[in-house]
């Protein structure tokens, strides 16, 4: 029997050698399945929701990988991160998007100066970072939902066009004022990091952990549409803009997740870099037709409304995905799933459960 949890605990279960563990960044849901991505594997896992147990609100297990080389001509190795940290459903696919960004050796301290100085010094992009893909959710035999490569009414799982070094997104921001100067400087350095992801159709908001721009935070808007084997980048209006830019003032935070409740935003927030401190989530109300009314290239948004702020450790508990609850789930009240990185302690039981939060929202 797992150990009392407080009333809002979500239990997930994983098995020995899931792709999935403990580094999740992702989460969608499929009626009473619950997708979860992580930034350390290169493939999702499925859950199913199960009977709660020991005074837990909601328990997922049952757990099922998706290699996404079983899904995708990868350009990178079947085995080489993707590094997702963005997720959604929409209109019979799941949406995944990898950070984008380089990275950075850390320093370890069992090397010594020297070996630590060539290992900050070394960046370097691994080749699946640079996805951005959507992947058809189908019904197996059991009636249960699956990740294919291609479903039987046509649609296929497709990522937007590129290579292991840039696509067409990268390729597009490469020479822009605000982002190309970072396209060259690691994740966790305020470089270029991609960590939200809505759909609304054809159109997609990436949201950028980095950069902050003198506190602003940033949403990429682009559209998409399949064209042969890939994803390609469509002009937004009859201008034939490829890229909108929505600047956010979340108080010198980066988005770290991205999710359309109804018309409105929810965007959660943590800090830009290797640091401990606030995570909070904010509301930009009616941001749906807002953007959908949107001309200009450049637009800057301020009424937005704090809504909550989450629990953080040190180096531990870092709110990295939040997603709204279906109504079967949440009994018609209003809530939100959210996961965490690097659970501590008591975000645990044992080497293969961790534990999210059931929040209420209006």
């Amino acid at each position: 029997m797992p150990n009392t949890r407080n009333p809002n605990a979500v239990r997930l279960e994983f098995a020995p050698g899931s792709l999935v563990q403990d580094n999740l960044s992702g989460a969608a849901f499929t009626g009473d399945w619950l997708w979860v991505a992580g930034d350390e594997a290169c493939g999702l896992d499925r859950l199913h929701r199960l009977d709660a147990v020991g005074g837990e609100v909601l328990r997922f297990g049952e757990a099922r990988d998706f290699p996404l080389a079983d899904l995708l001509d990868l350009p990178g190795a079947a085995d080489e991160e993707a590094d997702l940290e963005g997720m959604a459903v929409a209109d019979g696919y799941l949406w995944v998007v990898g950070s984008h960004g380089l990275k950075r050796k850390n320093a370890k301290p069992d090397r010594d100066h020297a070996d630590n100085a060539k290992r900050l010094a070394k960046v370097a992009l691994d080749s699946n970072r640079r996805l951005l893909a959507c992947l058809p959710i189908e019904p197996d035999a059991q009636g249960e939902p699956c990740l294919v490569r291609k479903a039987q009414d046509g649609r296929r799982a497709l990522r937007l066009k590129g290579d292991s070094q840039a696509n067409l997104l990268t390729r597009a921001l490469a020479d822009d004022p605000h982002f190309g100067p970072y396209m060259a400087i690691p994740g966790k350095d305020n470089g270029f990091d991609i960590e939200g992801l809505a759909v609304d159709g054809r159109r997609l908001l990436l949201g950028l952990r980095g950069p902050v721009l003198r506190g602003w935070s940033a949403l990429l808007e682009i559209a998409v549409e399949a064209r042969g084997d890939h994803l390609q980048l469509v002009p937004l209006d009859d201008s034939g803009t490829l890229l909108r830019k929505h600047f956010l003032h979340l108080e010198g935070l980066g988005v770290r997740d991205l999710h359309f409740s109804g018309d409105d935003l929810y965007i959660l927030a943590g800090p830009t870099m290797v640091l401990n401190g606030d995570i909070r989530v904010f509301k930009w109300p009616l941001a749906r037709p807002t953007i959908k009314a949107n001309r200009e290239p450049v637009r800057f948004e301020t009424a937005l409304k704090e809504s909550v702020s989450l629990p953080h450790g040190r180096g531990t508990n870092r709110a990295e995905a939040i997603c709204d609850l279906p109504p079967e789930i949440a009994g018609g009240k209003p809530c939100w799933l959210v996961l965490y990185d690097a659970p501590g302690a008591d975000r645990r039981d044992g080497e293969y459960v961790v534990f999210g939060d059931l929040l209420r929202h209006e």
